[in-house]
């Protein structure tokens, strides 16, 4: 098959609604078509080319969709008041926050983007209670509640994002198998509903609400701020980096340590080694608040290589910053910015050697790229209540995740990669695991239905309810 024909067909994977490009014709086309922007905002929307431009990029860099206008909310009455005007102009409207979606989730072609990050104020860091925009970040969240020996139960491995993004999508991280999701832990959201209606939600008032805006992507309402509960931080950790000679003796150890919980956070995952193989590893860390850490005790029956053992002791914001070093590195050689087809997925224990060993052997490391991993970390389901989540029956799953970093951007490279994640998807999906929504694929309306199952029906009451004019979010085409 020639080049020119390959590009054609993968291209097609992301046809007309999920535009990989826009000209600069469009855009300037679609700015002069602005009217009358809503009265009464503390600031107005922006039409400008280089906020637009801004808007229609994402972390993912492979989908451009360049909005009509850009909003700069001073307060939530900013984004209710643009959500009505919106609406009754037939636009649609999405929120970002530090836009690191994957897939173009976050952004509206022709419609209006919030600029949520401006909506960061930590309002206020109570014994166990955090309030804050939705717009703020963790790692902003930790510099307010760590002084005073605080932290969020559990914090995504990238401190960077925002907090409504992680919350609209759920939001895992290590503490996942103790605490369960971000949205978990939330006590109470304000929101706006897709009728610009301002709205405070919790376990107690307006239910049906706040269930279908947890982990709802963004369907029915735009979060604007919350309150999140509060533990008591360790100063220090203390970190090992295991390493194993196979897929089995890892997991092995994951279902160890997750069955006796003597560390706090324990991180699988595998990555390139030297001649197409596989290096398996084990990142487990213990918190301390005094005297020193029991390395025999921790590491007592463990099946790693002893002789390539870690250990460290950290601060534990250094511990949570971890993958800054790593930032830094991508975004000097530019990697950064380059197209991110990311795969996230979640599968059960009783298929996890199979699923992965599988697609391991039909992977190579150049799909991944040099700083490219699979993560593979095991997390109990119980302490998961979050409606909107879809995991697998098993009482033990598995973070499953393909964090490909690749060294060009080349159209028919990613589009090898995007059709790949979407192969990878349906296998897991046929031996019973499910998909984390922050992936890079297109999904139509019917595999949406298929992936929230039961829930489906949930959703499109809350979005009948709540959003009738179906105005909110459009990247994700559920409805």
């Amino acid at each position: 098959m020639g080049s020119t024909r390959r590009v054609v067909l993968l291209s097609g994977l992301t046809a007309a609604a999920t535009r990989i490009a826009a000209t600069p014709t469009e855009a300037v086309s679609s700015a002069r078509t602005q009217d009358t922007t809503p009265p009464g905002l503390d600031r107005e929307i922006r039409f400008d080319e280089a906020a637009r431009a801004a808007a229609a990029e994402d972390f993912g860099h492979i989908l451009r969709k360049m909005p009509k206008g850009v909003l700069q909310p001073n307060s939530a009455s900013d984004v209710a008041a643009t959500i009505r005007w919106a609406g009754k102009r037939g636009l649609k409207f999405v929120a970002q926050g530090q836009r690191h979606s994957v897939f173009g989730r976050s952004m509206a072609h022709d419609g209006i983007a919030a600029d949520l990050s401006r909506l960061q104020t930590i309002h206020s860091v109570k014994a166990n209670l955090a309030v804050v925009d939705a717009g703020a970040t963790w790692s902003e969240v930790l510099a307010a509640t760590l002084p005073l020996g605080l932290t969020p139960p559990v914090l995504t491995d990238y401190l960077g994002l925002s907090i409504g993004g992680t919350l609209t999508v759920g939001g895992i991280g290590g503490r996942t198998p103790r605490f369960g999701f971000q949205s978990d832990n939330v006590v109470s959201m304000e929101v706006v509903t897709g009728t610009g209606r301002e709205v405070i939600c919790s376990a107690n008032a307006n239910v049906d609400l706040c269930d279908s805006v947890r982990a709802g992507l963004g369907q029915v309402a735009v979060i604007t701020r919350v309150t999140l509960k509060l533990i008591a931080a360790p100063p220090l950790v203390r970190r090992y980096l295991l390493s194993y000679p196979d897929l089995n003796a890892m997991l092995h150890d994951q279902r160890l340590l997750a069955h006796d919980n003597r560390f706090d956070v324990v991180l699988g995952a595998i990555v390139p080694g030297p001649g197409g193989s596989w290096l398996f590893r084990l990142d487990a860390t213990k918190g301390l608040t005094n005297g020193q850490a029991d390395d025999v005790g921790l590491l007592t029956g463990l099946a790693d290589n002893p002789a390539n053992r870690q250990a460290s002791t950290q601060t534990y914001f250094e511990y949570l910053n971890r993958l800054a070093t790593l930032e830094k590195t991508l975004r000097s050689n530019g990697q950064w910015f380059l197209p991110h087809p990311w795969l996230a997925t979640f599968i059960g224990d009783s298929n996890v050697e199979a699923v992965v060993g599988r697609e391991l052997a039909r992977m190579g490391p150049a799909d991944l790229g040099t700083f490219g991993q699979v993560v593979l970390s095991a997390f109990w389901r119980k302490p998961v209540t979050t409606p909107l989540l879809r995991l697998p029956s098993d009482e033990l799953c598995y973070a499953f995740n393909l964090v490909r970093i690749p060294t060009a951007g080349g159209a028919t490279e990613i589009g090898r990669l995007l059709q790949e994640n979407r192969l990878v998807h349906t296998r897991v999906r046929d031996a019973g695991g499910t998909l984390y929504p922050v992936s890079a694929f297109p999904m139509r309306r019917d595999d949406w239905r298929q992936h929230f199952g039961a829930a489906f029906g949930s959703l499109s009451d809350a979005k009948r309810k709540f959003d009738p004019h179906n105005v909110l979010t459009p990247g994700y085409e559920i409805f």
